[in-house]
């Protein structure tokens, strides 16, 4: 592998629907890179299924808002609605990097912005589908959402598309393998430049 060992900061958001998960979990399965995906913190319960440490960091209240005050987040936000608190944790990044690992960070646009204000040599990737258009239907097909919820996540993806031009690098997700080809692409090109 060409590039050393340095570390690399990725920073991955789009709207919700837009597929970044599903885009995401084949680019970690195709790609040759060292990729260590970054766990986040959050003071919400742990789901069913979820263990600490590896889907979330499940931190009480008191806690993130502790580590918050200390300085030891490189980025967290409040998510509306839900009252609960999400956030990338400095050391999380730093152990990574050190690792030489190329950490990826999946956030919204909120914290991405925090994010490369603090790193701006981040690889930044925008996943974005072609049409708004196309995400609701998308959106319309899952069928687990109301008519109201729908027209929130819409009116918040219109939000988070404006951002876009803030990327180094937008793919759109109308097919999945040409998305997971134009990201593993984006990154061995990235690791190829000095």
């Amino acid at each position: 592998m060409s590039g050393g060992n340095a570390g690399r900061l990725v920073v991955v958001s789009g709207p919700s629907g837009a597929g970044k998960t599903t885009v995401m979990r084949e680019v970690f399965r195709r790609s040759r890179l060292p990729l260590k995906a970054s766990v986040s913190a959050t003071t919400r319960l742990p789901r069913p299924g979820e263990t600490d440490g590896i889907d979330y960091y499940f931190l009480t209240p008191e806690e993130f808002h502790r580590r918050r005050h200390q300085g030891d987040f490189l980025e967290c936000f409040e998510v509306f609605g839900g009252g609960h608190w999400y956030g990338t944790l400095h050391s999380e990044v730093e152990h990574g990097l050190a690792e030489g690992k190329w950490v990826v960070l999946e956030i919204d646009v909120q914290g991405a912005m925090k994010v490369m204000e603090h790193h701006p040599d981040a690889i930044s990737i925008f996943i974005r589908p072609s049409t708004l258009a196309v995400l609701e239907q998308r959106l319309r097909n899952r069928g687990t959402e109301s008519e109201d919820a729908i027209r929130k996540r819409l009116a918040r993806a219109e939000y988070e598309m404006s951002f876009a031009p803030r990327y180094r690098y937008q793919v759109v997700n109308d097919d999945l393998q040409r998305a997971v080809d134009e990201i593993c692409y984006i990154l061995e090109k990235e690791n190829k430049q000095p």
